[in-house]
């Protein structure tokens, strides 16, 4: 067929890009057809459009966040790269074809900086060393660089001198910050953090809007396919002057803030549970000029929306945009969005079988599925993104 494919030394042996091997408009037609098999019931009895899916014109380099464990090597080294695909064994990885350039150079940097100033990696199986993973996120249109060092515990051995070896060889860096984390998890981040070198976060635009990004912020990885995801998210919400949006599931506030800039008198009420999300929702509000406009409230949505419900509070929201975990929403949820009746919902999901379910609860409820939208952001993966825009009968 004459499509071209790309090849990676530890394909195989990392296993994080699965489909690196299919050609990429055939990866894009599966994950088509992996959503049309899932929600073309629904969309044929509602007369619903499944739109094609919107992949990018070059597959490589998307990945503006990455992370690397680390573990000890013989005679004082660091190890660092990818976990084996099922298992706690380190690859080593010199660069990575999805990761923008410089990010994987970078993390390998972090791991001879600790040798030279002989700080630990940590031992999984004993719980003993100090480095345990670093995490670096960089700016799509910034261009600025957050590097947070995961330690099991408060003390870093030689810490000043580590310091500024990493801010020598990383002199791209905004903030270094150390993030602790002394539970025995797969989780690769702690509760705590503290600000080793500059301010403690980055900044970075999507869609003209101005967004602070610290060490355990949700900001999505592919940032140019997610200015895609975020259009179509709103255009499904039907966003025009005077529209009272709801932001379920709001995270740092993305995609209501986006909406609320992209037309004149949009007021957004977000919801989120996670107390620093929120914290840098508010920030982000007045960083662009919207906190008279954008209202950011921390709660579990089930339980906001439910509340409004019980309060009688129906056609307080024209849209709803709703963008939940990979589990999903919940039954009481959907529930109350049916009693509250905004005119569009616009669902946005990284399961499709989860939205799924829950869009056969929104149609039994009173809506109709009006379009289907997939998005890739996650290319040489099974995952697929996927919008529904549904409105009230």
């Amino acid at each position: 067929m004459g499509y071209r494919t790309y090849t990676c030394p530890i394909a195989k042996s990392c296993g994080g890009c699965e489909w690196l091997e299919v050609p990429y408009p055939i990866q894009l037609e599966r994950k088509q057809a992996l959503v049309e098999e899932v929600l073309g019931q629904a969309a044929q009895e509602d007369r619903a459009h499944v739109d094609e899916i919107r992949g990018m014109d070059d597959p490589r380099g998307y990945r503006y966040k990455a992370a690397t464990p680390f573990a000890p090597g013989s005679h004082g080294r660091v190890r660092c790269g990818f976990y084996s695909a099922g298992t706690h064994r380190i690859v080593p990885c010199a660069s990575c074809l999805v990761e923008a350039p410089g990010i994987r150079e970078t993390l390998n940097a972090v791991a001879r900086t600790a040798e030279r100033c002989g700080i630990p990696a940590y031992q999984e199986d004993r719980g003993t060393g100090v480095l345990r993973h670093a995490v670096i996120r960089m700016g799509w249109v910034s261009r600025e660089h957050l590097l947070t060092i995961v330690t099991n515990g408060p003390r870093i051995p030689r810490m000043e001198r580590f310091v500024d070896d990493l801010a020598h060889e990383c002199p791209k860096h905004t903030s270094i910050v150390q993030n602790i984390n002394e539970r025995q998890t797969n989780a690769i981040l702690g509760r705590r953090c503290s600000t080793l070198c500059g301010r403690g976060f980055m900044r970075d635009r999507l869609l003209g809007c101005d967004f602070g990004i610290g060490p355990t912020s949700f900001y999505q990885t592919n940032p140019q396919q997610t200015e895609v995801l975020y259009r179509l998210a709103i255009a499904g919400a039907g966003v025009a002057p005077g529209t009272r949006l709801l932001d379920a599931y709001c995270g740092t506030g993305t995609i209501g803030i986006c909406a609320a800039k992209s037309c004149n008198d949009v007021e957004v009420v977000g919801v989120e549970q996670v107390a620093g999300a929120v914290a840098a929702a508010r920030r982000n509000c007045v960083a662009n000029g919207l906190d008279g406009r954008c209202r950011f409230v921390r709660a579990d949505a089930t339980e906001y929306l439910v509340a409004a419900a019980r309060n009688g509070r129906a056609g307080c929201f024209d849209a709803l945009v709703m963008d939940p975990p990979r589990a999903g929403s919940t039954p009481e949820f959907l529930s109350a969005v049916c009693a509250l009746k905004p005119e569009r919902v616009s669902y946005v999901s990284c399961n499709v079988l989860t939205q799924a379910r829950d869009i056969a609860l929104l149609r039994k409820g009173g809506y109709r599925l009006e379009r289907v939208q997939p998005v890739d952001m996650f290319p040489h993966t099974r995952h697929v993104e996927c919008i529904a825009t549904l409105v009230c009968r």
